[in-house]
């Protein structure tokens, strides 16, 4: 659902040049529902591309309903890895910013889970099976 819509969007934002271009380069290596974060891999000299049509997706269209949502570029890396230490970071300020506003204890655990779900071990797995393949 979620790679469709980028290249639909980048289709229709760079017509056949985006469509080439993508049409082998472009993968959705991470995607967490909770959290909203998502990983997404193409060729090196082509992220400015993908990054333009991001901004034309509104929604994502299922079988059964469409789901408004907004695709927002937050951090640019080369590896799996710098990306895992950004989402470390940028994870531990998402805390600090949500727990104050948590009123009950429920609230902090569920924030903690949501924000602590995507876990780098996990990620490691999912590069190692993609190494094997």
């Amino acid at each position: 659902m979620l790679f469709w819509a980028i290249r639909n969007a980048v289709a229709r934002a760079h017509g056949d040049y985006g469509s080439a271009v993508f049409s082998q380069s472009l993968a959705v290596k991470y995607l967490n529902t909770q959290t909203g974060v998502v990983f997404l891999r193409c060729r090196k000299s082509y992220y400015r591309v993908l990054w333009s049509a991001l901004p034309f997706i509104n929604r994502l269209d299922s079988r059964s309903h469409n789901v408004p949502c907004s695709l927002t570029c937050l951090h640019v890396g080369g590896t799996i890895r710098t990306l895992q230490k950004f989402l470390i970071r940028y994870n531990t300020r998402q805390i600090q910013r949500l727990l104050p506003h948590c009123r009950t204890e429920e609230e902090r655990a569920e924030v903690r889970r949501a924000v602590m779900s995507c876990s780098v071990r996990e990620l490691e797995k999912e590069e190692e099976e993609e190494e094997e393949d």
